[in-house]
């Protein structure tokens, strides 16, 4: 947050029409990273910029590049700005930010995103007209430069290289090294990160001349008062599929919640548990391609989908240069290496994010919590850890606390024993979630890609029995859904809950006033903790939040 006594938007001597736009967004302050970063780069300063996830980095550099090629448009003059980001995700998300800032200068500054592979034709069509802004990964961006369609080294005035620490692990080091080679000599350049490591000291060596080192002093993450974190230890693997039933069917956990595994397969295996008692969620696939994954997540800000399972092994496992990529824990394929789900997506007003597998590293608990609690909304992380990991979650807590200082991750004692009544319900999903279910699940949706997919539209055109085969191919079963499972008796709900909860009835969207997390008794935290069971509110729907950018 901005320190209450800084100066707001409007005396940053900005173009009438972006003050507009901030308006129209619900910006009535500008964020720390905003107020330190945009008047430095209005003076036409490098800029090397670390702040945490949903602090509004996006904004921070989206702002001044559209001043500047406002200005310049002023003049007569001709310019033109790129923004690199290691993500097809990141890079639909930074255009949206960037269009929506300039809703009332649409005629003067125009942009396009280059980074969907599969649009290069209509790509070609659209970099003819010159944009004043592209936006796209290296790889996208350096192909478009050798055709020739894209041409940099004369007009480029500005450079942002967003989420800069992810780019060599994605492996773009080479692309990044043969894109200089196209831009001009002198240009202003930023670069936006979440951390600074090896990587962003290697692209800074390249990139920026002279820059300033903005290093806020701010926690990764928001404090207690608005992102509470805690810890649940699950003595097995059933106990850590009981404990998420109880906390979903019994609507414990309230609003939007993002779940985390760490293999797809993991993921797969979550949805169709949870298909089996009514509770509807998704996965977001690196396998799909981008328009689809695009679609679950516009679907999920939308109210559509109150779950989404997703992975973060692509993006924040062990760095990955370009050999390695696409390899995950245990063999896991990701067929889109340029697919990002934990790090930067805006998934829209979360209350919860829900680490059903411990992270693999304690930077990825990190980029995963950040999907929580952004802007001046609230909200929780759960960690389900089993005894064999205590060690690995005590390094996740020492990046959180540091040396000496009291614990962040709470530890959450949940009493079991009160829905002892559900395990054998649970132990009954898990044995129709089988491997040929997963794999069948996985076949189904691809196979549905194919179907709906306007680029083979004209393939099966013209191989109509192709399409025939195709949509009377074998039916796909991923899993028996047992309809008893979805309903749960009164006599099963834990008596310390009756009257809170009512499981067999539909939930009913909470009210804008429903910001703070409430709290039932089947489980005791630590220190000033109440005896609790989780029970999370959703935060306000609909309602702007103040630079939420990523």
């Amino acid at each position: 947050m901005a320190d209450p006594d800084s100066l707001g938007f409007e005396h940053m001597g900005l173009d009438p029409r972006l003050l507009q736009a901030v308006t129209d967004l619900g910006w009535s302050r500008p964020t720390l990273i905003q107020e330190k970063a945009i008047p430095l780069a209005l003076e036409g300063k490098d800029l090397l910029a670390r702040a945490r996830t949903g602090s509004g980095k996006t904004a921070a550099y989206a702002i001044p590049m559209l001043q500047l090629l406002l200005h310049r448009k002023a003049v007569g003059s001709a310019a033109e700005a790129s923004s690199f980001v290691p993500t097809k995700e990141l890079a639909r998300q930074a255009q949206t930010m960037i269009q929506q800032l300039a809703r009332y200068c649409a005629r003067d500054v125009r942009v396009a995103n280059v980074s969907a592979a599969e649009d290069s034709a209509s790509q070609r069509a659209v970099l003819m007209e010159k944009p004043d802004v592209v936006v796209g990964t290296p790889s996208r961006v350096l192909s478009h430069l050798q055709q020739q369609n894209l041409q940099l080294r004369d007009s480029l005035e500005l450079l942002v290289v967003d989420e800069a620490d992810l780019l060599f692990s994605f492996g773009f080091e080479d692309e990044i090294k043969s894109l200089l080679c196209h831009l001009p000599r002198i240009y202003q350049a930023f670069l936006m990160s979440a951390t600074f490591n090896e990587d962003v000291q290697a692209l800074k060596e390249l990139v920026l001349h002279n820059p300033v080192t903005l290093k806020l002093q701010e926690s990764q993450l928001p404090g207690p008062e608005q992102l509470q974190q805690f810890q649940v230890v699950c003595e097995a693997e059933e106990d850590k599929f009981l404990l998420l039933y109880a906390l979903l069917k019994l609507s414990l956990v309230r609003g939007k919640c993002l779940l985390f595994v760490n293999t797809l397969e993991r993921s797969y295996r979550l949805r169709l548990f949870l298909e089996q008692f009514g509770i509807p969620s998704c996965v977001l696939n690196g396998e799909l391609p981008l328009r689809s994954r695009c679609h679950i997540i516009s679907q999920f800000n939308q109210g559509f989908y109150d779950c989404v399972i997703a992975t973060d092994t692509q993006v924040l496992g062990a760095p990955a240069k370009a050999k390695h990529r696409g390899r995950g824990p245990r063999g896991d394929k990701a067929s889109d290496q340029e697919a990002g789900v934990a790090r930067g997506i805006d998934f829209h007003h979360v209350s919860a994010v829900l680490n059903f597998d411990l992270p693999p590293t304690p930077e990825a608990y990190v980029h995963r919590a950040g999907r929580t609690a952004r802007a001046n909304n609230p909200g929780i992380v759960l960690t389900f850890v089993r005894p064999a990991e205590q060690s690995h979650l005590g390094k996740i807590e020492e990046l959180l606390s540091g040396a000496g200082e009291a614990p962040v991750l709470l530890p959450y004692q949940f009493r079991m024993e009160e829905i002892e009544g559900f395990r054998y319900r649970c132990r009954d999903a898990m044995h129709s979630v089988t491997k040929q279910a997963i794999r069948e699940a996985r076949l189904k949706e691809i196979k549905e890609e194919l179907l709906h997919s306007e680029k083979l539209k004209t393939y099966f055109e013209d191989n109509p029995r192709d399409l025939q085969l195709l949509r009377h191919d074998l039916p796909l079963h991923p899993a028996v859904v047992k309809p008893h499972l979805g309903h749960v008796p009164d006599y099963l709900v834990p008596p310390a809950l009756r009257g809170f909860v009512r499981p067999s009835k539909k939930r009913k969207k909470l009210s804008s006033s429903c910001r703070k997390a409430k709290v039932c008794a089947l489980g005791r935290g630590q220190q000033d903790s109440p005896s609790a069971l989780l029970s999370i509110t959703g935060s306000a729907r609909g309602s702007p939040c103040r630079g939420e950018g990523a």
